[in-house]
């Protein structure tokens, strides 16, 4: 055999070469136009998921205030509400970021927008805090205070638990506390979601006589006559971490490190 049969016989026929690159073509043709209408649809959706966001957090703030009147809307029921967003240190107002568009979770990764926490400051487990929170004013027809609903998140056992915190208007009684983002295990620390044990919160007080955060979760149940019963709850039974994760940041966000500065603030106007 010549070496031109030889050479003949090793290259690939000219149909076979063609039928290969038109596979190829055909591939990156569907996966251009799959792409384009991926993103053409995240585009279209956005400004519906951002409104299915917004009336989900109008719902959790209604609800962990109990603002619900038989006949009124979540929104009519919202209006209620009053929102700013205040400087963690200082716990002055601040006028010149936009409240309506902060988001929490975003804020924390933003290096402008939050400050690293070290190991040991950081009993919640979040890392970095954010400059600025935004804070829930419910107020009655004379202008006082009702209830202050104070957004609050940390770790568990497996996630991040971001919720509410529903304080009366002497700034340590509880109104209700309610996570709406987790995702622990469910029927042990997704108990937290459970409405009855959401419901042994209501009454509870936060901070003992010096105002410092006092918030314990307690195995085998609280009774009146266990002591210091008013600030301790009946823990999750079978999820210790998660249990720990929920009294680590709240004791946490009710700290100077987190709302003390505003809600001392708030307590010397009041005075």
């Amino acid at each position: 055999m010549s070496v031109s049969d030889q050479h003949s016989l090793a290259s690939p026929p000219p149909l076979a070469s063609e039928s290969g690159r038109r596979t190829v073509m055909v591939a990156l043709a569907v996966c251009l136009v799959c792409s384009v209408l991926v993103a053409g649809a995240a585009v279209a959706l956005k400004p519906v998921q951002t409104a299915n966001q917004e009336a989900d957090r109008r719902r959790n703030i209604v609800e962990v205030a109990d603002l619900m009147e038989p006949g009124l809307t979540v929104n009519e029921a919202y209006a209620k509400v009053d929102v700013e967003l205040i400087d963690l240190s200082t716990g002055e107002t601040v006028k010149d970021i936009d409240v309506s568009t902060f988001d929490i979770s975003k804020a924390a990764k933003d290096p402008e927008l939050s400050k690293p926490l070290p190991p040991g400051q950081d009993p919640a487990q979040i890392k970095r805090k954010p400059v600025y929170m935004p804070v829930y004013k419910v107020k009655s027809a004379d202008g006082q205070l009702e209830t202050l609903i104070l957004p609050v998140y940390g770790y568990g056992l497996w996630s991040t638990l971001y919720g509410f915190l529903a304080l009366e208007g002497d700034l340590r009684t509880v109104e209700g506390l309610k996570f709406y983002q987790h995702a622990e295990t469910p029927g042990l620390g997704g108990e937290v979601d459970n409405p009855k044990w959401r419901a042994l919160w209501q009454g509870k007080v936060v901070f003992d006589e010096q105002w410092r955060p006092v918030v314990e979760l307690v195995k085998g149940g609280v009774q009146a006559t266990t002591p210091g019963a008013e600030h301790k709850i009946d823990s999750l039974a079978g999820a210790t971490l998660t249990a720990r994760g929920v009294e680590n940041l709240l004791n946490f966000w009710l700290s100077e490190q987190g709302y003390g500065p505003y809600l001392a603030r708030l307590r010397q106007e009041r005075s």
